[in-house]
């Protein structure tokens, strides 16, 4: 079993905006008022195309894919809530919370990398949830520790208790559930993501321990994190704000770990934090300020990790 891989699925936003739909419990969005739509999309394709030559530069294997005109999909540059691939050869479809993302979920994504020699032997769908009103936004709900099979999971609106456990029991993975949240206009409120608040390392974790009010669930993370020997890196809500929780650990050439994030989250880290993950692996920034945003979403979620095996 692998943590971390050195193939990554993105998406070219082609009608990148604010969305109203995901706005009602996504409390990082903001609308960039003195900006066109137009102008919106083209910052964001600019800040997408600079981000993948940068993967790129480093040896990291990037399939693109466009977004289609077909449909009004604001947020398909953030692919990885609808998608995830495991070794096995496993696909899973997720089901979303906003309706306009349902559209975003396309076969053309899984015949590219088909085409690419990657292998798809099983796709496990949980999309029917959407009719109950219930939701698991993929590796957004999902954190996933593919080496000790351990699932970490914050309760939101588009993360249910029940599904996030089905999920763990058909790919074999010991659930860890709690709640992280964050103050909005003086009330606590669920935070939507976890990989807003949390990033899974091989040898590492990057996470807002204050955003897990309750002690015992806070407690409980930090002991399986440290019983799988990783290193726990502390940030704070600020930081969190500056989306330094969501970061990914990907493989570049000679297979070298590289820590990916954010301009606005790298500059938001104080140096003994940069000086704690660089002990690990070297850091890759790259400037996202118009997805993060419009998107309310940053490096982590433009990025689907392709773990499956080729042909």
């Amino acid at each position: 079993m692998q943590q971390t891989t050195n193939t990554i699925l993105m998406i070219r936003p082609i009608g990148f905006r604010m969305n109203e739909q995901t706005a009602v419990n996504n409390y990082y969005q903001k609308v960039l008022d003195n900006l066109l739509p137009a102008t919106v999309n083209k910052k964001a394709q600019e800040e997408f195309d600079q981000y993948v030559e940068k993967l790129r530069s480093y040896g990291i294997h990037v399939v693109v894919v466009s977004d289609t005109k077909e449909f009004d999909t604001p947020d398909s540059i953030f692919p990885n809530n609808w998608i995830s691939f495991h070794q096995e050869g496993t696909v899973g479809l997720y089901p979303m919370f906003a309706e306009n993302r349902r559209l975003e979920r396309r076969e053309d994504v899984l015949e590219k990398l088909e085409s690419e020699g990657f292998l798809i032997n099983d796709i496990v769908d949980y999309t029917s949830a959407e009719e109950e009103e219930v939701f698991l936004e993929g590796t957004g709900s999902l954190l996933l520790d593919r080496i000790h099979k351990k699932a970490y999971c914050a309760l939101s609106p588009r993360a249910d208790e029940d599904l996030f456990i089905e999920f763990c029991e058909d790919f074999e993975y010991t659930p860890v559930v709690f709640t992280a949240n964050q103050t909005v206009n003086r009330k606590r409120e669920a935070i939507y993501h976890t990989n807003v608040m949390m990033c899974l390392a091989e040898t590492f974790a990057v996470i807002c321990l204050d955003s897990i009010d309750d002690k015992k669930e806070r407690k409980n993370v930090i002991k399986h994190l440290k019983q799988d020997g990783k290193e726990v890196i502390d940030i704070s809500e600020d930081q969190v704000n500056n989306f330094a929780g969501n970061m990914l650990q990907v493989r570049g050439e000679r297979d070298q770990r590289f820590l990916v994030m954010s301009q606005a989250a790298y500059d938001s880290l104080t140096k003994a934090q940069i000086a704690q993950i660089e002990k690990h692996c070297p850091i890759i920034s790259s400037s996202l300020d118009t997805i993060e945003a419009c998107g309310g979403g940053s490096a982590r979620c433009m990025m689907a990790e392709v773990f499956l095996p080729r042909n």
